[in-house]
């Protein structure tokens, strides 16, 4: 029978390894391949080849790439297709446009602010995003949630018919601008991925239902508590009901109606799209048209708003940064999720590669040029933003149209805006949040996986009870405990070996598996890291207690000898796994039982090199292969057990032949002798 040796350079190891061993049957040898043991790299090298590659990078930019780096809008302007394009993104931003407006006005209400700070909000941030943003289809402005969070924030400070609430408001803008543009030229859009969608399900819904109640005193006729919690609301909803108006009621149920209706056609038909943006405009048009008609007395109407465009002006209250950094901060994460979450998933749709730093940079400085022209947080529209996508947007020239239509607005339509109902910019908002109410997601998670319903609920129940920032705080909070439950209790899988291949897989799985008398092969599909170190060791311990319950081979030996860890999945060790490592080793070796490694990845390897924990468990121990590290192992295991088999030449394993002699014998001519079969063919 032929054997092959080879050895291994730079702290390699030689194997010897017969097909017959496991190959199951054939004169075929398999070779045991031998793990390289890679040179540490130096520090100074890697600095210096980092330090080149970026040299390299930024030398080799062009004049036209530093250009598209500092105005992404440079990308879509150098490839414009003027008959394909432009009609299609005339189309959309009149669209987005004409519903901008109303929706501008009603979230400024919803923030406590005068509806003209909304337009103002519509206009400038609209028309910079357009030319510092890298998509072309997000629509940005107000929206209703970063309204309520202003709200919310500013009302327990000063009261909103004062002069410094509206610069708050503004001085908000700045700071959230500021830390959108840090963290786009930082790189820090990552941080983001640990907010599971289950959190911001549960959030947005939550959000929803408040907003929704917070605008129905425009219904109702009597104004309610200023609040981001359900129960606040529902009181002072009940304690009022004595002023209960039917006019601005009826009035307004007939809007939030029509909307809905509208709304739903233009999502149902294709044909009728153009419904669902017109929709805002409709209920503004209807309701000011009636009040201008009839004069209702019990209809409250928007009053006077100022004409023109707003002026160049420094944000004001700076001594009042400290206690609204807690809220930049939360506003900047729902721009992450909101705008970056929805521009992405447009990006893909209409194939073209958004960088989400990017993205973060240009919402930061549409920000910050809207703070000193008037405008409040804006950020990107779930609504408008399908709504711009559906219209058939292709470039950002869509949303220079939409600034241009607000600036025509600021110019020459707000005399017109004066009769406005409150109602009708109500059921605006009503109508806009209610798409948010995400209920169809709890339902699904329920069925798909309870934990992330329980995350859902925890979210939406917080958010909806204790506030916005609360909400958010035990959402975030609770998800981050999961992927640490999850990290610290990594999965780990018993292996076995699919009949007539050296494929070795998670018994679980394939129960045709088979496993080796003597021998455990455990994966760990995680980094192995202080946090769950003890867990890995005490699975360890279990899984030498041999109760995976699978088909076994081989001579029977009584217990487990051999514990193979296959290292592939692991992709970073830190020095408190190195250390528990090590005693694991010494306790195995106390019991007589030995390690083996298989195919750890070279930043593993290193370190286990530079921890010594490859001469403590032994370089013959480490391989490239799960295969190898069994065939080796397993002439071990059965050269324990006085029932072995006869090898080829017709002889019997010794029964105390060492471990080594039994894996290598060599002659005095240095030639290799035929490796000994482990187990007749038809155990194999």
């Amino acid at each position: 029978m032929e054997t092959h040796s080879s050895s291994a350079s730079g702290g390699g190891v030689a194997r010897v390894a017969s097909s017959s061993s496991l190959g199951g049957g054939g004169g075929r040898a398999v070779k045991v391949i031998p793990l390289q043991n890679p040179a540490p790299p130096s520090p100074y090298l890697q600095s210096a080849a980092l330090a080149s590659r970026w040299a390299a990078k930024v030398r080799g930019m062009s004049a036209l790439a530093w250009l598209e780096l500092l105005l992404p809008c440079s990308r879509w302007i150098r490839t414009y297709r003027w008959r394909e394009y432009l009609q299609a993104d005339l189309m959309a931003g009149i669209t987005v446009g004409v519903m901008l407006v109303p929706q501008a006005m009603s979230y400024a209400k919803l923030a406590g602010l005068q509806p003209i700070y909304g337009l103002y909000g519509g206009f400038v941030p609209v028309l910079v995003y357009a030319v510092f943003g890298s998509s072309r289809q997000l629509a940005v402005g107000p929206v209703a949630l970063t309204s309520l969070l202003v709200s919310n924030v500013l009302s327990p400070i000063v009261d909103s018919s004062d002069e410094l609430y509206t610069e708050l408001a503004i001085l908000l803008a700045l700071m959230v601008g500021i830390l959108e543009c840090l963290m786009g030229l930082f790189r820090l859009g990552w941080i983001i991925r640990f907010v599971s969608h289950s959190v911001i399900s549960g959030f947005t819904t939550a959000s929803a239902i408040v907003i929704a109640l917070s605008q129905s005193k425009y219904f109702l006729g009597y104004s309610i508590v200023r609040s981001s919690k359900i129960i606040p609301l529902v009181k002072s909803i009940i304690a009022g009901a004595d002023d209960f108006s039917w006019p601005p009621f009826v009035m307004g149920s007939i809007f939030l109606t029509v909307l809905l209706i509208m709304k739903h056609l233009g999502k149902s038909n294709k044909n009728l799209r153009g419904l669902r943006a017109a929709g805002p405009l409709t209920a503004v048009v209807l309701g000011t048209t009636f009040v201008k008609i009839f004069h209702p007395s019990s209809i409250s109407v928007v009053g006077e708003i100022p004409q023109g465009l707003p002026k160049f002006s420094i944000p004001k209250g700076f001594q009042h940064v400290k206690s609204l950094i807690s809220t930049a901060f939360l506003i900047t994460g729902v721009a992450i999720l909101e705008s970056v979450g929805i521009a992405k998933a447009l990006a893909a749709k209409n194939g073209y590669e958004l960088d989400s730093n990017q993205e973060l940079f240009g919402l930061g400085v549409a920000n910050i040029c809207g703070s000193f022209f008037s405008s409040y947080p804006s950020t990107g529209s779930f609504s408008r933003s399908a709504v711009n996508n559906e219209s058939g947007a292709r470039t950002g020239l869509s949303g220079i149209i939409m600034g241009i239509i607000m600036a025509c607005a600021l110019l020459f339509l707000t005399p017109l805006f004066t009769e406005i109902p409150q109602c009708a910019l109500a059921a605006i908002v009503i109508s806009a949040v209610m798409g948010l109410v995400d209920y169809a997601e709890a339902i699904f998670l329920w069925r798909l996986d309870k934990k992330d319903f329980l995350l859902w609920t925890i979210t939406f129940v917080t958010t909806l009870f204790f506030g916005i920032e609360i909400g958010v705080l035990v959402g975030v909070g609770v998800s981050l405990a999961f992927v640490i439950h999850e990290s610290a209790n990594p999965h780990m899988a018993v292996l076995g070996r699919l009949p007539g291949t050296t494929v070795y897989r998670n018994i679980l799985q394939y129960p045709e598996a088979y496993t080796y008398n003597g021998i455990v092969i455990i994966r760990i599909d995680s980094p192995i890291y202080f946090a769950n170190i003890s867990y890995i060791k005490d699975r360890l311990r279990e899984y030498e207690l041999d109760l995976d319950g699978s088909t076994k081979r081989g001579p029977d030996v009584g217990r487990i000898y051999f514990v193979i860890i296959e290292m592939s999945p692991v992709t970073y060790i830190d020095s408190s796994a190195v250390q528990a490592l090590k005693d694991l080793n010494q306790e195995y070796r106390s019991r007589g039982i030995q390690i083996a490694i298989a195919n750890p990845n070279r930043e593993v390897h290193l370190l286990l090199s530079r921890s010594s924990l490859i001469d403590m468990i032994g370089k013959e121990y480490f391989f490239v292969r799960v295969h190898d590290a069994v065939q080796v192992c397993l002439q071990h295991v059965q050269s324990l057990n006085p029932s072995s088999p006869k090898v080829s030449s017709g002889h019997t394993l010794p029964r105390q032949r060492s471990f080594l002699q039994s894996l290598w014998k060599q002659g005095s001519d240095g030639s290799t002798p035929e490796a000994e079969p482990l187990l007749p063919r038809d155990e194999v």
